[in-house]
Protein backbone atom coordinates (compact mmCIF):
# COMPACT_ATOMS: atom_id res chain seq x y z
CA UNK A 1 0.00 0.00 0.00
CA UNK A 2 1.25 3.55 -0.92
CA UNK A 3 1.65 5.86 1.82
CA UNK A 4 2.00 9.59 2.38
CA UNK A 5 3.86 10.52 5.22
CA UNK A 6 2.51 12.77 7.53
CA UNK A 7 5.59 12.67 10.16
CA UNK A 8 9.36 11.84 9.77
CA UNK A 9 9.47 8.10 10.37
CA UNK A 10 12.47 6.15 11.53
CA UNK A 11 13.70 3.53 9.08
CA UNK A 12 10.48 4.70 6.35
CA UNK A 13 10.91 8.24 5.20
CA UNK A 14 10.79 11.78 6.05
CA UNK A 15 7.60 14.05 6.33
CA UNK A 16 6.22 14.58 2.72
CA UNK A 17 7.38 11.71 1.21
CA UNK A 18 5.15 8.80 -0.53
CA UNK A 19 6.40 5.05 0.87
CA UNK A 20 5.24 1.46 0.08
CA UNK A 21 4.75 -0.46 2.79
CA UNK A 22 2.64 -3.68 3.95
CA UNK A 23 -1.09 -3.34 4.08
CA UNK A 24 -0.82 -3.68 7.97
CA UNK A 25 1.61 -1.87 9.00
CA UNK A 26 -0.35 1.09 7.04
CA UNK A 27 -3.32 0.05 8.40
CA UNK A 28 -2.29 -0.64 12.01
CA UNK A 29 0.73 1.95 12.47
CA UNK A 30 0.97 4.94 10.24
CA UNK A 31 -2.95 5.71 9.49
CA UNK A 32 -3.60 4.76 12.80
CA UNK A 33 -1.42 6.71 15.15
CA UNK A 34 -1.90 9.75 12.26
CA UNK A 35 1.37 9.15 11.01
CA UNK A 36 0.63 8.81 7.37
CA UNK A 37 -2.36 8.83 4.72
CA UNK A 38 -3.26 6.72 2.05
CA UNK A 39 -2.36 7.40 -1.01
CA UNK A 40 -5.23 8.07 -2.95
CA UNK A 41 -5.61 10.87 -5.99
CA UNK A 42 -7.42 13.28 -3.32
CA UNK A 43 -4.41 13.09 -0.93
CA UNK A 44 -1.53 13.24 -3.62
CA UNK A 45 -3.05 16.36 -5.32
CA UNK A 46 -2.94 17.65 -1.38
CA UNK A 47 0.71 17.25 -1.18
CA UNK A 48 1.18 18.48 -4.13
CA UNK A 49 -0.24 21.70 -3.80
CA UNK A 50 0.84 21.86 -0.32
CA UNK A 51 5.08 21.64 -1.43
CA UNK A 52 4.06 24.18 -4.28
CA UNK A 53 2.76 26.50 -1.67
CA UNK A 54 5.94 25.79 0.63
CA UNK A 55 7.80 26.83 -2.37
CA UNK A 56 6.51 30.06 -2.70
CA UNK A 57 6.62 30.79 0.56
CA UNK A 58 10.24 30.17 0.60
CA UNK A 59 10.78 32.17 -2.19
CA UNK A 60 8.94 35.29 -0.92
CA UNK A 61 10.90 34.60 2.50
CA UNK A 62 14.53 34.79 0.69
CA UNK A 63 13.42 37.88 -1.45
CA UNK A 64 12.46 39.95 2.00
CA UNK A 65 15.66 38.26 3.28
CA UNK A 66 17.55 40.28 0.22
CA UNK A 67 15.71 43.43 0.42
CA UNK A 68 16.37 43.42 4.36
CA UNK A 69 20.30 42.70 3.14
CA UNK A 70 20.22 45.96 1.37
CA UNK A 71 18.91 48.17 4.04
CA UNK A 72 21.25 46.27 6.66
CA UNK A 73 24.70 47.16 4.41
CA UNK A 74 23.68 50.70 3.83
CA UNK A 75 23.15 51.59 7.68
CA UNK A 76 26.04 52.01 10.01
CA UNK A 77 25.49 51.08 14.05
CA UNK A 78 27.47 53.16 16.71
CA UNK A 79 28.78 51.23 19.73
CA UNK A 80 29.82 53.06 22.38
CA UNK A 81 32.07 51.36 25.31
CA UNK A 82 34.69 52.24 27.88
CA UNK A 83 37.92 52.14 27.54
CA UNK A 84 41.65 52.51 29.17
CA UNK A 85 44.98 53.43 27.45
CA UNK A 86 45.70 53.30 23.89
CA UNK A 87 42.38 52.09 22.33
CA UNK A 88 42.03 48.97 24.46
CA UNK A 89 38.31 48.29 25.55
CA UNK A 90 37.50 46.99 28.98
CA UNK A 91 36.23 43.75 27.91
CA UNK A 92 34.98 42.62 24.14
CA UNK A 93 32.13 44.17 22.39
CA UNK A 94 29.38 40.99 22.04
CA UNK A 95 26.88 40.37 19.47
CA UNK A 96 24.64 41.12 21.85
CA UNK A 97 25.48 44.75 22.29
CA UNK A 98 25.52 45.22 18.35
CA UNK A 99 22.17 43.74 18.21
CA UNK A 100 20.84 46.02 20.96
CA UNK A 101 22.50 49.16 19.41
CA UNK A 102 21.15 48.07 16.17
CA UNK A 103 17.56 48.07 17.31
CA UNK A 104 18.17 51.28 18.96
CA UNK A 105 19.39 53.13 16.40
CA UNK A 106 18.20 51.61 13.07
CA UNK A 107 15.06 50.07 14.33
CA UNK A 108 16.29 46.63 13.11
CA UNK A 109 15.36 43.46 15.45
CA UNK A 110 18.59 41.41 14.33
CA UNK A 111 19.73 38.23 15.93
CA UNK A 112 22.70 37.97 17.74
CA UNK A 113 23.24 34.33 17.13
CA UNK A 114 22.65 35.22 13.18
CA UNK A 115 25.71 37.64 13.70
CA UNK A 116 29.21 35.93 12.71
CA UNK A 117 32.00 36.89 14.60
CA UNK A 118 35.35 35.72 13.82
CA UNK A 119 37.43 37.26 16.69
CA UNK A 120 35.85 39.38 19.58
CA UNK A 121 35.92 43.22 19.32
CA UNK A 122 38.98 44.36 21.67
CA UNK A 123 39.38 47.48 20.14
CA UNK A 124 38.45 50.88 19.08
CA UNK A 125 37.47 50.97 14.95
CA UNK A 126 35.41 49.87 12.27
CA UNK A 127 34.37 46.36 11.73
CA UNK A 128 32.29 44.80 9.32
CA UNK A 129 30.58 41.86 10.11
CA UNK A 130 28.95 38.92 8.76
CA UNK A 131 25.07 38.38 9.34
CA UNK A 132 23.49 35.56 7.85
CA UNK A 133 19.92 36.62 7.33
CA UNK A 134 18.72 33.09 5.46
CA UNK A 135 20.49 30.03 4.44
CA UNK A 136 21.55 31.25 1.25
CA UNK A 137 21.26 35.46 2.21
CA UNK A 138 24.67 36.67 4.17
CA UNK A 139 25.09 40.56 4.54
CA UNK A 140 27.93 42.78 6.43
CA UNK A 141 26.71 45.05 8.85
CA UNK A 142 29.00 48.24 9.60
CA UNK A 143 29.77 48.87 12.89
CA UNK A 144 31.43 51.50 14.92
CA UNK A 145 33.63 51.24 18.27
CA UNK A 146 34.07 54.45 19.94
CA UNK A 147 35.25 56.11 23.10
CA UNK A 148 31.77 56.47 25.34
Amino acid sequence: MKVILLEDVKGQGKKGEIIEVSDGYARNVLINKKLGVEATPKNLNDLKLQKQHEAKVAQEQYEAAIELGKVVEAQKVVVKVKCGDGGRLFGTVSTKEIAAAAKEQIKLELDKKKMQLSDPIKALGTYEIPVKLHPKVTTKLTVQVVEA
